[in-house]
């Protein structure tokens, strides 16, 4: 009797370590812990409008008096600071007019934790302090303006054509893993 247990405690075992290494490899894919210790800092630049083609029949050689026409800077006509939620966030975000009347969402000095599956999200939520602040963002209108590009530094996140800007007045950097907002901004009309 006493080797039937021993013969079929063996297996026992096996099982177990088979499926905690399985456990442990799935907890390890889904929370990306190693992602608090990796920065990615990304810098973009200002975005321009392409400039407009000249009209039929212009000159298009360089004239001696005409200095080359250049894109109007962005104008910006929203604002906000990022608050923590969720993870220690702040920077700057603004909502860009082009002058080829598209927009974008610009963060400025970003600085949050990484984590798995950020976006940036356009919302209609009002930003709340704190814990009750955290999950709002996803019960009224929200776009995905994409995957966050880089947890530091600036990025430029152009709005899908047909995107009424009005209709939003916040950002978050949304894991869309956990349902969780990491920091947001309320945007404020400049």
């Amino acid at each position: 009797m006493g080797r039937l247990r021993r013969g079929m405690t063996r297996p026992v075992v096996l099982g177990v370590l088979v499926v905690g290494l399985a456990l442990a490899g799935v907890g390890l894919y889904w929370f990306q812990p190693w992602k608090l210790w990796q920065d990615e800092t990304v810098e973009e630049a200002l975005p321009q409008a392409t400039a407009a083609a000249p009209a039929k029949g212009a000159q298009t050689g360089p004239s001696p008096s005409a200095e080359p026409a250049r894109p109007a800077e962005p104008v910006t006509v929203a604002r906000g600071e990022l608050i923590s939620h969720e993870h220690d966030t702040s920077g700057t975000v603004k909502l860009l007019r082009l002058s080829d009347g598209s927009h974008v969402v610009r963060l400025e000095d970003l600085d949050t934790s990484n984590g798995p599956d950020l976006r940036v999200w356009l919302t209609d939520a009002p930003v709340k302090k704190g814990t009750a602040g955290w999950h709002v963002f996803d019960d009224g209108a929200y776009e995905s303006l994409g995957k966050l590009k880089g947890n530091k530094g600036s990025q430029n996140y152009p709005l899908p054509a047909g995107v009424d800007p009005a209709d939003f007045s916040s950002v978050s950097i949304w894991c869309d893993r956990f349902d969780v907002s990491f920091g947001a901004a309320e945007l404020a009309p400049v």
